[in-house]
């Protein structure tokens, strides 16, 4: 029997698992966490050492999994090279229900100026509002257009909602969209898009915000590619939400019901043990996590039976000596 399956049944059946692809080397190379480091620039300091890139987009895809009830089994981190685009995209779309890629769709806005000693917040608003220039890493869309023998195709209407909902940057004035120069043609490059032309086209380019210009494209039925703007990333999937829903087996969220406890992890370990070996076969996790330098260590169970789960709440307080919270930390003032 083969096991071939096809985009369109790809493109529809049920969602049990997921995987994410974050592409960028300036996640590779280290540049993050930019906010712990301004407080030490001088005059003598370049910005463009310090417009770091923090990845935020893995826990904020991790969290929508999470919410969903999808079941994320992998995230990659590779960077701007065609060959690892193409190798990882075939295998996750092949592996994996639902598969998203964050970054390398348009220009890196790679900052590059001198500034003199300021505070904090006025370093993040001259990064915010300094001149721009252009870094072509935009090499996502062509690269899984050639993962699965797609050519990329000029999407008009892309492109008129980019004209509508977008406006030229405040260091371009004279920018047009009539006339040729190096920034049209790096937009353009951006709504040129992977299409199979033998598969219906409003199935592979997704409009989920009336607000954004910024398509899904989606390839193989089940390949999801997004920008690695945060915001914009973050927007889109929340936006994508209303399309994946039907796709659920039970459309049920996972819950997790977390606990305080001032006992060791030692302590409590032959405890949840035996939870753990208990509750495995209704889908339920037990998770134990020390929080070295706090007084409360927290204990978790995360899955879907709900009602079982809150049936064990008395249990587990009483086990470990502990409360139920909300969230993590809330009684870290308890003696």
């Amino acid at each position: 029997m083969s096991s071939f399956v096809t985009a369109e049944e790809r493109a529809t059946r049920q969602i049990h698992t997921a995987g994410a692809i974050i592409i960028g080397d300036e996640i590779l190379n280290g540049k993050v966490r930019a906010c712990r480091q301004t407080m030490r620039l001088t005059k003598a300091d370049n910005l463009s050492n310090f417009a770091k890139t923090v990845d935020t987009n893995s826990p904020f895809f991790a969290r929508w999994c999470f919410s969903l009830g999808i079941n994320l089994k992998r995230i990659e981190v590779i960077a701007d090279d065609e060959d690892e685009i193409i190798e990882v995209s075939r295998r996750m779309s092949k592996t994996y229900d639902l598969v998203v890629t964050s970054g390398g769709i348009g220009p890196t806005l790679v900052l590059s100026v001198f500034i003199p000693r300021m505070s904090a917040q006025k370093i993040i608003y001259q990064m915010l509002m300094v001149r721009v220039l252009f870094r072509h890493d935009d090499i996502t869309y062509s690269s899984i257009a050639k993962a699965f023998g797609l050519e990329l195709k000029f999407h008009e209407e892309t492109f008129d909602r980019m004209k509508k909902l977008s406006k030229p940057h405040s260091s371009q004035p004279d920018f047009s969209w009539n006339t040729p120069s190096p920034a049209l043609t790096a937009r353009l490059r951006m709504v040129h898009l992977p299409i199979d032309t033998t598969r219906d086209e409003k199935n592979q380019v997704l409009f989920v915000n009336d607000k954004l210009w910024v398509p899904i494209a989606v390839v193989n039925g089940n390949l999801h590619i997004l920008p690695g703007v945060p915001r914009l990333f973050e927007n889109l999937l929340d936006s994508l939400k209303p399309m994946i829903r039907p796709r659920l087996a039970d459309d049920k969220g996972t819950l997790r019901v977390i606990f305080s406890t001032p006992l060791s992890e030692s302590a409590v370990a032959p405890f949840l043990t035996e939870l753990a070996r208990r509750v495995e076969p209704r889908g339920i996790k037990v998770g134990s996590y020390p929080r070295w330098g706090k007084k409360m260590n927290t204990v978790t169970l995360v899955g879907k039976d709900v009602d079982y789960m809150e049936s064990l709440v008395a249990e587990i307080e009483h086990g470990i000596r502990g409360v139920r919270v909300k969230v993590e930390g809330e009684r870290d003032h308890d003696s």
